[in-house]
């Protein structure tokens, strides 16, 4: 079964974790690492022929064009991950609107071709936000993988459905890709698709529990990473609670090595690759916004 590598494309100094502490009109202070860190990565991937689906940040597109348009001459699909990595449910609809089409315009500028996926910063679709969902699709986009079917401080529908699945709305069809959770029995979701949990469990759980969900569940899996964890050598920076810091910080020696066995032992693919097999199952039936609840 083919499943989907995606990368959401941002700086350390960027991410929602250190957001209290680092402005954006700050940002420029920060000496970038996005560059080599993601061409690392596409090295990696283009060693073991995978594609993947990059979200990128609009910020460090319009910062490093030539970087998006390397990704896409790669083979790799080019999705949004907003413009300014503000967390969804913290804005208004209008200013998620203008936020979206501002990321879409960039990056559709620099590849030539639509800019159609979506990944929302800290995967901040929750309950407070479903209204950016019918945004999406009103905008063009036809897939989104923003819903973590988790319970968490900063993000999480823990009873969402985790499997994909199509949401109508009467601007068009949009495809939820949640983020990949195991569940066993009436326990609660565990978070095996990547990013801290990647890095602090065990490799061994990790593929375990994706093979069931490949075996035993018959559906793909969604795994993701960003740039900066493959970058021990990065800052320190004093930023965060001590919780948030050792989130960001814990085992980032290992990312490289633990990725490069995962795309061994597994079939990845692009994100829209993978949803357009999954897809042409007519069994599937479209859901309804609740159903995203």
């Amino acid at each position: 079964m083919q499943n989907a590598l995606t990368i959401d494309v941002e700086d350390y100094y960027q991410v929602s974790n250190f957001e209290k502490q680092i402005d954006r009109d700050h940002w420029p202070r920060y000496a970038s690492r996005v560059v080599p860190n993601t061409e690392r990565l596409l090295d990696l991937l283009a060693r073991h022929g995978v594609h993947a689906t990059f979200y990128v940040l609009g910020y460090v597109a319009d910062l490093h064009p030539e970087l998006v348009q390397r990704i896409d001459a790669a083979g790799h699909e080019i999705g949004s991950h907003s413009y300014w990595h503000r967390l969804v449910y913290d804005l208004s609809p209008e200013e998620f609107r203008e936020d979206l089409r501002h990321s879409r315009d960039v990056l559709q500028e620099l590849i030539g071709k639509p800019v159609t996926t979506f990944r929302a910063p800290s995967f901040s679709i929750t309950k407070r936000s479903l209204w950016a969902l019918e945004i999406l699709a009103e905008e063009g986009f036809t897939t989104d993988s923003s819903i973590f079917p988790v319970r968490h401080g900063r993000y999480g529908i823990p009873d969402a459905p985790r499997e994909p699945h199509a949401l109508e709305f009467p601007a068009g069809r949009l495809w939820e890709f949640p983020v990949t959770v195991y569940r066993a029995g009436n326990l609660a979701n565990v978070p095996i698709a990547g990013g801290g949990y990647f890095r602090l469990f065990p490799l061994a759980v990790t593929m375990q529990l994706l093979r069931r969900v490949n075996a035993n569940q018959s559906r793909p899996f969604v795994f993701y990473v960003h740039p900066w964890e493959f970058d021990p050598q990065q800052p320190r920076l004093r930023a965060g609670s001590r919780l948030q810091r050792f989130r960001h910080y814990v085992n980032l020696s290992t990312t490289e090595a633990k990725l490069t066995r995962m795309l061994k032992e597994f079939h990845f693919g692009r994100l829209d690759q993978v949803l357009a097999t999954y897809s042409q199952d007519g069994t599937r039936e479209p859901a309804s916004l609740a159903g995203a609840t």
